[in-house]
């Protein structure tokens, strides 16, 4: 039986290749769960649906702006409408504009915060009462090592991170009652098309990590970070909620 069997999970953020997103719905998915894959790339998302499904696995695929409170609505309502329950939710969406404070303009900051924490706080809203009518359930939001530190060039990203790990725990005592998990998760280094155009670089190997003061001496892979997310994602983790989750080869020890 899969760690997640039977279980409805939504993931956003699903269409960049390689990114968290979609590795994590492929991991969920081999361990049986059913996903709801959102991007607001469509075609990319249907992408990742279609590859879950050539791998014997049930996915479905929906346009989302993670940014509208209307697209919100619209994506669990139909979540609801085709499977009747919503037990998983993971807020993987997200991007980075890094940018010394000098250089950074109002509008890459909004950006920012309304792309990495506005859509948290809409996606764990909204998907509040769903969970609570399904028995309980996960969210998983993905944070980062920059709302844990203080990193150079991210001022908004770092501050939209760091307020993903506080509402998670917020969320997570809110929802404890009804059965309902929350948990953050924070990526150090972790090879993504979104870690590539952040560094300029073609591949890992162009990184060095002793550059970067990665303790385990290899930038990681979005695997690293699925692996988390499907433990997050099951009941093996029924004891933990209000956690955050650090996978980062130990960058934050030092």
């Amino acid at each position: 039986m899969g760690r997640v069997d039977g279980k409805v999970v939504m993931v956003t953020g699903a269409a960049s290749n390689p990114g968290l997103g979609r590795t994590a719905a492929a991991a969920l998915a081999r361990e049986g769960g059913r996903l709801v894959v959102t991007d607001i790339d469509g075609a990319g998302a249907e992408d990742c649906a279609r590859q879950i499904r050539d791998a014997g696995g049930e996915a479905v695929a929906l346009a989302h702006d993670v940014t509208s409170e209307a697209d919100w609505r619209r994506v669990v309502d139909a979540v609801l409408e085709r499977f009747g329950r919503l037990d998983v939710l993971v807020n993987n969406a997200g991007i980075a504009i890094l940018k010394p404070l000098e250089s950074l303009t109002l509008e890459d900051w909004r950006r920012q915060i309304d792309v990495n924490l506005t859509s948290v706080f809409l996606g764990c809203r909204q998907a509040m009462a769903a969970l609570r009518a399904s028995g309980g359930g996960s969210i998983v939001n993905l944070s980062s090592v920059a709302g844990l530190v203080g990193i150079p060039t991210t001022a908004a990203y770092g501050a939209a991170k760091g307020g993903v790990r506080m509402m998670s725990k917020t969320v997570a005592l809110e929802g404890a009652r009804d059965g309902i998990r929350c948990n953050s998760v924070h990526p150090g280094m972790i090879w993504t098309n979104m870690q590539a155009q952040a560094t300029g670089a073609a591949s890992p190997d162009q990184v060095p990590p002793d550059v970067l003061g990665i303790p385990l001496g290899r930038i990681g892979t979005p695997e690293d970070i699925a692996n988390c997310i499907v433990y997050l994602a099951s009941d093996e983790s029924s004891y933990v909620t209000g956690a955050e989750f650090t996978v980062d080869a130990g960058m934050t020890a030092q």
